[in-house]
């Protein structure tokens, strides 16, 4: 059995998914998750993109102990500096450093020769291996590169320190055999590969990213790389929880393990959905919601007699519990701080304070209290210490009827502290409660998407809301919930205009593409 590591790149890749803005807690809370699910590398960011990404590298590489981590950085020393500064406390620190190789995006994107990318990629990984014990350099589009090219400058990069050799499918455009017979070819012509392990990268346009990396990993690539649910730009990059759970069930095709807890493989899922606001599709291999879902009568008589006829993964596998009903109104503290550790979150005690109140206030509403109402619970009581919070709902109340218009009145605090309020219509609730927040603040809101859902079954069912907007021209995402739809619209409004503060001083640069 050949040994894989995994590259998780859900934090900086993940995160370039459009409309996708986690502030550092948020992020941290995520790495501490991955760290329980048992990545080997994470990449935590993109330092030299901003002050936010920078501060939240440098958090994350200062908290997480058991795994490297590392954050991309183009073949520039400037970034490589800035990368350093970030992760220089990490317990292992690495680089991963980058530069086309394509012809197209050479000519075109780079405007350099093919004899200055490699004379680039030369001195950087030198620049980079004097402080970085460990440096990955990636080929951008290596997938529509020469393969005698890539042979060429591969060896001189492993020769100037690099440890790793990554050749992502950039764009999503190569197929599972094309991409073997690549790896297949750099492992016969570069005569040092056996200096440096092989890396793959994939993203999903045309729908082959997992098997393209499985692919790889048949051709000797040793670390795949990828994301939670295969979030990304454009159609998202490999899901890692796929690939994972293939390796697993498949081990007669594929003998290769990994390090990864299998069993927390959806809550890990699930986190990151809600942070990202990223639904799991219903019928999404592994985590999705229909995976273990059987309607057909045949399947199901199937399924009772021997759950092997339609069922390959078993729920317990990927940590998919049977019932997940578990604290109810007479639940002490106790009970309830375990059930938070076993949930694999740990709260200060005033946070701890705050959560149980929550917790309590929701049992008298609610006869049913599951490991999802928890979850929203903690994960809104985890993020919002972390925002600078700049307006603050005091009060609403909308009022509806099929014959009237709808109207909204809305008190806030403004950032000074004033309380400010107005009364606004709309053609329905929302738009109604949505234009009365516009026009208290003072920014300039552009909505772009709403979407709501329910956390958990039945009537008395916790409502989320998440919203994209832009808001002063930045490009944010909000979360809201509570038992009311419009309490729960109201705060997710407010969480992403809250966002654009805490963010204000971010610079950001063009997102790196691998």
């Amino acid at each position: 059995m050949v040994h894989v590591n995994i590259f998780d790149t859900t934090l900086r890749d993940g995160e370039q998914s459009p409309g996708v803005n986690l502030n550092q807690l948020e992020k941290l809370e995520i790495a501490r998750q991955l760290e329980r699910l048992g990545v080997d590398i994470m990449e935590a960011g993109f330092p030299a993109s901003s002050q936010g990404d920078f501060e939240a590298v440098r958090a994350i590489a200062r908290t997480i102990k058991n795994c490297s981590i590392t954050g991309l950085a183009r073949a520039t020393k400037s970034d490589i500096d800035i990368a350093w500064d970030a992760l220089k406390d990490a317990a292992e620190p690495r680089l991963h450093i980058f530069i086309a190789t394509s012809p197209i995006h050479m000519q075109y994107k780079l405007m350099k020769k093919p004899e200055e990318v490699v004379q680039t990629a030369v001195d950087m990984v030198a620049y980079a291996k004097q402080r970085f014990p460990h440096v990955e350099w990636s080929a951008e589009d290596a997938s529509r590169s020469d393969l005698d090219f890539l042979v060429q400058i591969i060896t001189k990069v492993i020769d100037a320190g690099a440890t790793v050799i990554n050749l992502p499918d950039t764009v999503g455009y190569t197929t599972p055999e094309e991409y073997g017979r690549m790896f297949r070819y750099i492992r016969e012509h570069v005569p040092n590969i056996h200096k440096a392990d092989l890396s793959c990268h994939c993203h999903d346009d045309l729908g082959m990213a997992v098997a393209n990396s499985l692919a790889a990993i048949e051709n000797g690539v040793t670390q795949v790389e990828g994301t939670i649910n295969g979030i990304g730009e454009r159609a998202g990059n490999a899901s890692l929880e796929e690939i994972a759970v293939a390796l697993n069930i498949r081990k007669d095709k594929y003998p290769f393990t990994t390090n990864l807890v299998l069993k927390e493989i959806k809550r890990t899922s699930d986190l990151v959905s809600r942070f990202t606001g990223m639904k799991v599709p219903p019928n999404k291999a592994v985590v999705g919601k229909n995976a273990f879902a059987h309607e057909s009568g045949i399947h199901q008589d199937g399924v009772l007699k021997n759950a092997l006829t339609y069922e390959i993964i078993t729920p317990e596998l990927v940590g998919v519990a049977s019932n997940d009903l578990i604290l109810g109104k007479h639940s002490g503290r106790h009970a309830f701080k375990e059930k938070l550790e076993q949930m694999g979150f740990s709260l200060a005690p005033e946070k701890l304070n705050e959560a149980f109140q929550a917790f309590k206030q929701l049992t008298d509403r609610k006869k049913e209290v599951t490991d999802e109402d928890l979850f929203t619970i903690l994960t809104d009581i985890q993020t919002a210490s972390v925002e600078v919070k700049k307006y603050e709902l005091v009060a609403f109340q909308v009022q509806y009827a099929s014959a009237n218009l709808p109207t909204a009145t809305v008190a806030l605090t403004t950032p000074d502290g004033e309380r400010v309020e107005t009364a606004r219509t709309g053609s329905g609730s929302v738009e109604a409660l949505f234009n009365t927040l516009e026009a208290l603040v003072k920014e300039e809101i552009h909505l772009t998407d709403f979407n709501l859902s329910s956390v958990g079954k039945g009537r008395d069912a916790l409502a989320e809301v998440h919203v994209k907007m832009t808001v002063n021209g930045a490009q944010v995402s909000g979360r809201g919930s509570a038992q009311d739809v419009l309490k729960a619209s109201a705060k997710a409004f407010l969480n992403a205009v809250n966002r654009v503060f805490f963010n204000q001083n971010a610079t950001v640069t063009e997102p790196a593409a691998l």
